[in-house]
């Protein structure tokens, strides 16, 4: 049994070093992990999230992040059982978070196979999914310690620490579960009256024109985004919010003056904003290629140590990672959907890599559910596509190698992103990440064919592409391998994102923040910045005493890990609603006073109301509790 505890300590979220954090459960301290009942619930709950999220994604565009929801179900799973389940909790919550992630990663992109009227099998769909998940859990191996550890503090991993917030309130209870669900509560309220009842715009833009002028402001009306915003930070919020303003009021307005019929496939922001972030990616990399080399080495040196390493510091062998990599590489070579094209197998495991700790920061600075992936598949797509071309690898035959190994990547990359998030709160709990790494693939391989299976049993019931299943990434997939094989992608926008990321670097501006706010709808930039700026507010009034400040951030950050657990689990809910097509209040707004449920300033307002009940609700707080969550120093 563990010392009974009201909450995580400040240093969970920075103002130490990361090796001398001191983690939820110690690690002297013995508690079950990967069980057989973790094993087990975990891989259902996989199933059940990759499943719902393979549905949704294809029918309605969208996905529902299951790490909280399912960290939330696994603390009420053990919520009677003897002793402490905490461990157990976490790795329920992040088997389950692959599930969903390897359902993203999947219809981003292999449903353009059908697209281009070619067969996709069972066997072809499990085997990308079982050979990229592999390549995005092995590929973090490395970095973990660099991304977890040393960059603690710098990189918060919002939606980790609210699934560590999620964790302990369950566990613990007391104050801090109370305010956990206030945030819950308000979060859900939030979601239903604006997504189910529609009675506010939870997109709403305003548009800004002029003579030669046109664009617009929009602003995500999300309780979610508020709270990644307040945890992350102003610094952060702000670089995103520059990137988008950047991409809204500089970009698009000069593209329609100087190409006013310009016709693209995409938006030429997409494109620019997709080779902002591989820039991005690879100045991150370089820049920590030192660290990383170092953590490849001691991983290496510490391949023969017999004992002595304390079990948070526990990876898989990196002999693993090397092995997993190079059977990759031999099957994607040998397997008959790539026709023996030894540079696409060579491509696959080099983008998968860089792809993969791209995605693992990125994670870290805004969570999976803002994860930017389409723009990662599109950039390793440009490369694939065209070094194929380029080989003479064209025609029919080269766009389904491209999808497939595009495929892969995009798997890989998912997969690392929600890896990585979960590998934080295992860091924060002070789990096994040996462990969580076995399990979370046993939890890929568990939902593979589930997720495979529903692809097909639309597309035979459906038909991938009609109205009723439209699947609006694999479709612009298409259309992108199409227009590399075609020659007309316009790389001119591509060049011009990278000279963007080689500009932040120049002027030391923290560049993936700076290029999601290219890439991302404005709204989302916008959205996170709104919750920054509460943060700002709050720090700002409390800076002159140093308890009060942790005592009332503490609250802040239980109350915005709330409202992301609220409006993650709504967000389910709503979309079974849409999917069983039930009538009832859904929509209710769309159909009375339609001036006011549709005017954007009905949806500004309301995020004022909930702004002023979250500053309140803080402000209020009398609790004098000593465990505080602290400030976070969120720094890209």
């Amino acid at each position: 049994m563990i010392m009974e505890k009201k909450g995580l300590s400040h240093t969970a979220y920075g103002g130490i070093k990361g090796e001398d954090y001191v983690p939820y459960v110690a690690t002297k301290e013995a508690l079950p992990e990967l069980t057989v009942v973790s094993i087990i619930v975990g891989c259902l709950f996989a199933i059940i999230f990759g499943a719902a999220n393979t549905y949704l994604g294809l029918k309605l565009g969208m996905t529902v992040a299951a790490g909280i929801p399912a960290a939330i179900l696994a603390t009420s799973v053990f919520r009677r059982a003897t002793g402490n389940r905490i461990l157990e909790a976490n790795m329920i919550q992040s088997m389950a978070s692959m599930g969903e992630s390897l359902a993203g990663g999947l219809i981003f992109i292999i449903p353009a196979i059908i697209l281009l009227k070619q067969q996709l099998t069972l066997f072809t769909i499990v085997v990308t999914a079982l050979l990229g998940g592999l390549l995005g859990i092995i590929f973090v191996v490395p970095v973990r310690k660099y991304l977890i550890v040393e960059e603690h503090g710098r990189l918060v991993y919002p939606e980790a620490m609210a699934a560590s917030e999620v964790l302990v309130s369950g566990t613990a209870g007391g104050e801090g579960l109370k305010t956990m669900i206030a945030g819950l509560l308000a979060g859900t309220i939030f979601k239903f009256f604006g997504g189910a009842f529609k009675l506010w715009n939870e997109e709403p833009s305003w548009a800004i024109k002029g003579k030669d002028f046109n664009s617009s402001f929009s602003l995500s009306a999300s309780a979610a985004l508020m709270g990644v915003g307040y945890i992350v930070g102003i610094e952060i919020a702000s670089y995103m919010l520059a990137g988008a303003l950047v991409s809204w009021f500089a970009l698009v307005p000069l593209i329609k003056f100087i190409a006013p019929n310009l016709a693209l496939s995409l938006s030429p922001v997409k494109y620019i904003g997709a080779g902002a972030v591989a820039a991005g990616g690879l100045i991150s990399i370089i820049k920590a290629m030192p660290t990383i080399v170092k953590s490849f080495k001691s991983a290496v040196s510490g391949i023969s140590a017999k004992g002595g390493q304390k079990r948070t510091d526990i990876d898989v062998p990196i002999t693993w990672v090397i092995a997993g990599a190079i059977v990759v590489f031999i099957l994607t070579w040998l397997m008959p959907n790539l026709r023996g094209n030894i540079i696409a197998s060579i491509l696959i495991v080099i983008c998968s890599f860089f792809f993969a700790i791209v995605s693992s920061r990125l994670v870290g600075l805004i969570g999976t559910s803002n994860n930017p992936i389409s723009g990662m598949t599109i950039a390793s797509l440009l490369v694939i596509a065209s070094v194929l071309k380029a080989t003479n690898h064209i025609g029919d035959g080269g766009m389904f190698i491209a999808i497939i190994a595009g495929t892969l990547v995009c798997v890989s990359a998912a997969i690392a992103g929600g890896a990585a998030q979960s590998l934080k709160t295992t860091y924060i709990m002070g789990g096994t990440p040996k462990r969580l790494e076995i399990g979370m693939y046993a939890a890929v391989a568990a939902s593979s064919a589930a997720i495979g299976g529903i692809i097909l049993m639309l597309d035979k019931v459906y038909t991938i592409g009609s109205e009723a299943i439209g699947a609006p990434q694999a479709n612009m997939m298409t259309m992108i391998v199409k227009g590399i094989f075609d020659s007309q992608i316009p790389w001119v926008l591509v060049i011009v994102g990278v000279t963007f990321a080689v500009m932040c670097e120049l002027m030391k501006i923290p560049v993936l923040p700076f290029a999601l706010g290219l890439y991302l709808p404005m709204g989302l930039s916008t959205g996170v910045f709104v919750g920054g700026a509460l943060r700002w507010l709050l720090d700002r009034k409390y800076k002159k005493d140093e308890t009060d400040l942790k005592a009332k951030t503490e609250t802040g950050t239980l109350l915005a890990s709330g409202l992301i657990a609220g409006e993650a689990i709504t967000g389910i809910v709503i979309a079974l609603l849409a999917l069983f097509k039930w009538d009832g209040p859904v929509g209710f707004g769309t159909k009375i006073l339609t001036t006011v449920t549709g005017s954007p300033w009905t949806s500004a307002l309301i995020v004022l109301i909930l702004c002023a009940w979250f500053y309140n609700k803080v402000v209020s707080n009398k609790s004098n509790t000593k465990v505080s969550t602290g400030k976070p120093n969120a720094k890209a």
